[in-house]
């Protein structure tokens, strides 16, 4: 096997140091250095140079996250000391009561301790065992005296750091902390599970928890979970830190990610003050906590004080109170949202979740439904947390009660009356209204006059909902009947503006039959297929006229794409909406229907870089009525790359896969000759 010169081994050195030093400051400072972009560049070019010279890959690459094969097992880990519980606090006097213990073990006055306070995470706590700095072990918590060793998942994470970053590194540190999943990343990983039709969590832990346990550590990987040290247990040799909150600063500063939130303070009125702080904003930290955990700050007095069988005498967890419930599910009603989606809601017996008066519940989709088994009458856990939607996790069956009853959904949309639609393998039923549907009135209007579709220029977001909470448009029609004596009546809309926009109204009534479909708001729909669909039909009653079959015969459109389009132009009141647009004066020229097979059908092209003489969106509508499918990004399935000036990464790969790569003049040469042989 080849030797890489030293060159390149200086490279691969620096990219480490860059790639572990950008990880240190995005997951442990928060102070990101470096782009996504970049660091996907830099992380590739690793991967690259480490597959010519496999010899040079080392444990603590960054390349060694994305988790190695499949494990039968995870093998036994005995903690060199034990992971013990905290002893629990519920209100003020039981912490007071904890302070005046310490303080008449350690013989001194109770507002005398400094006490160190950080939010206790809801998560899964783990072990990370280092080296000379290397991670070795990591594992789960277990019993406490024995774990999981899941150092191969644990690994993925690029939170934990796989080589300690400082110059001053210990010999060995063993540090705990807590592995959690954000809000955010819990409901996409949920919502994904939805459409996948596989099994949902019932809340960020349990995600979390589950996540470390995978067998196979590339599932690990996909999973948006954080690591957050909170306690060195062992450090050899001591580094002289005598507070547990200057050993959090130098964790921070070895590499880990430490709570923002930890505080210092003395005597057990201004813990307890503390925790009434955090409780409040609990909601707005994006994360689970239950608690907050309260410990002497000095590390000599924690030695002192010692432990009792289970928990240190030196800590305490004050707990907030629960986030799930029980209560029962009176009815449910189905909302519609913005984009036309169905969502079943729970109307609930009132009930107090961590001191919010909940009575209402999402349930999501049908699928949800049919997976928790929930019946209206039924006894239910509700979960809420931050600022997630109340939810239903759980259904008590042997407490149903005989006269429950199934939920039925429904078949016509609760708002506008028309067909509800659910392809197979879908989990989100949608109101096939559109433009008609009073739900989703304001982001039709958006996607209306938007640039790709009618292009209305002036016609911006908060606009539209100022005209619709007005109740001046109700459909995209009454944006043509606005005048300038009544658009320069609205808060920040003087004469002038309002005639800018009565003029652009005007000229948006010149269109394009593509243009136009696209403005409609079909799901599924995009630019590049209403352009096939315009080109193929040339009308739009050939379209409206058009069946299933001869749907799917336009280049692009499958069965799912074919069966939106029919849906949407078999319910009545989207009819009625396109007639009062045409009467509006919305017009277009009529297209030719393509014929047989056009010069570019089955290509796929990309553009990228700026043209000269025409704009990237003119070449792009130009190669789709030539049946091309231009796409965003270059890959092995790409016919043709048109380079225009400064053009960048596309360019850099089209060369690397061999693509075939063309100039603006080349371009325009091509598409002269094609459109003239149609």
């Amino acid at each position: 096997m080849s030797q890489p010169d030293p060159s390149v081994l200086e490279e691969i050195g620096q990219l480490r140091v860059a790639l572990n030093d950008a990880n240190y400051r995005y997951y442990a400072l928060d102070e990101p250095t470096l782009t996504d972009a970049d660091y996907d560049r830099q992380l590739q070019r690793l991967q690259q140079l480490e597959s010519e010279y496999p010899d040079q890959v080392v444990p603590d690459s960054p390349t060694q996250r994305v988790g190695s094969a499949p494990t039968e097992g995870f093998p036994e880990v005995a903690h060199a000391i034990p992971m013990l519980s905290l002893d629990n606090a519920f209100s003020r006097d039981d912490i007071v009561a904890f302070a005046q213990r310490v303080a008449e073990r350690l013989e001194c006055q109770v507002d005398d301790i400094e006490f160190s306070c950080e939010p206790k995470l809801d998560g899964a706590a783990v072990s990370l065992v280092y080296e000379q700095g290397v991670l070795v072990i990591g594992a789960t918590r277990g019993d406490g005296r024995t774990g999981e060793g899941i150092t191969s998942n644990l690994r993925t994470l690029r939170s934990v750091p796989l080589k300690l970053v400082g110059d001053e590194l210990p010999a060995l540190v063993e540090v705990r902390g807590e592995v959690i999943m954000r809000h955010s990343g819990f409901e996409a990983l949920n919502e994904r599970a939805r459409e996948e039709g596989s099994k949902v969590f019932a809340n960020p832990r349990n995600a979390a928890a589950g996540s470390l346990r995978q067998l196979d550590p590339r599932i690990t990987a996909t999973r948006p979970l954080e690591f957050h040290a909170y306690q060195a247990a062992r450090l050899e040799p001591d580094l002289g830190d005598t507070t547990h909150s200057a050993l959090m600063q130098r964790l921070s500063k070895l590499g880990f990610r430490t709570s923002t939130e930890l505080t210092t303070m003395r005597g057990p009125e201004a813990v307890a003050d503390y925790c009434d702080q955090l409780g409040a904003k609990r909601d707005q930290l994006g994360y689970d906590i239950d608690g907050v955990v309260i410990k002497v700050n000095d590390l000599r007095h924690q030695r002192e004080l010692g432990f009792v069988a289970r928990a240190p005498r030196w800590a305490v967890a004050f707990k907030f109170p629960a986030q799930e419930e029980v209560t029962t599910l009176n009815d449910v009603e189905f909302q519609v949202g913005r984009t036309g989606a169905i969502t079943p809601v729970a109307r609930l017996e009132p009930v107090t979740v961590a001191g919010v008066t909940v009575s209402n519940a999402t349930l999501h989709n049908a699928d949800e439904i049919i997976r928790l088994g929930v019946m209206i009458g039924d006894t239910v856990a509700i979960r809420r947390a931050g600022d997630v939607i109340p939810q239903v996790v759980r259904v008590d069956e042997e407490k149903r009660p005989a006269d429950a009853r199934a939920i039925t959904f429904p078949d016509h949309c609760p708002v506008c009356g028309s067909d509800i639609e659910r392809l197979e393998g879908e989990a989100v039923a949608r109101c096939s209204g559109g433009l008609y549907c009073a739900a989703q009135r304001k982001e039709a209007l958006k996607h209306f006059a938007s640039r790709k579709a009618l292009d209305i220029d002036g016609l911006g977001e908060k606009l539209i909902e100022q005209l619709v909470d007005q109740e001046w448009v109700k459909t995209p029609a009454d944006l043509f009947h606005l005048s300038v004596e009544q658009l320069k009546s609205l808060p920040r809309m003087g004469e002038k503006s309002a005639t800018n926009l009565v003029n652009a109204l005007e000229k948006a009534k010149q269109t394009t039959l593509a243009r136009f479909i696209y403005a409609l708001g079909i799901r599924e729909v995009g630019e590049a297929t209403a352009a096939n669909v315009a080109n193929h039909f040339g009308t739009l009653q050939a379209l409206q006229d058009a069946d299933q079959a001869a749907l799917e015969a336009v280049n692009d459109v499958g069965p799912i794409v074919a069966k939106h389009i029919h849906t949407f132009f078999r319910q009545p009141h989207n009819l009625e909406t396109l007639q009062v647009l045409i009467e509006a004066g919305i017009t277009w020229q009529e297209s030719e229907v393509t014929q047989g097979p056009t010069p570019l059908e089955g290509q796929t092209w990309v553009l990228t870089g700026a043209m000269e003489s025409m704009t990237r969106d003119e070449g792009k509508a130009r190669l789709q009525a030539l049946g091309a499918k231009v796409a965003g990004s270059v890959s092995k399935k790409t016919t043709c790359l048109v380079a225009g000036e400064a053009a960048g990464s596309k360019l850099t790969k089209a060369e690397q896969l061999g693509v075939e790569v063309i100039d603006e003049a080349t371009f325009i040469d091509r598409l002269t000759a094609w459109e003239r042989s149609e």
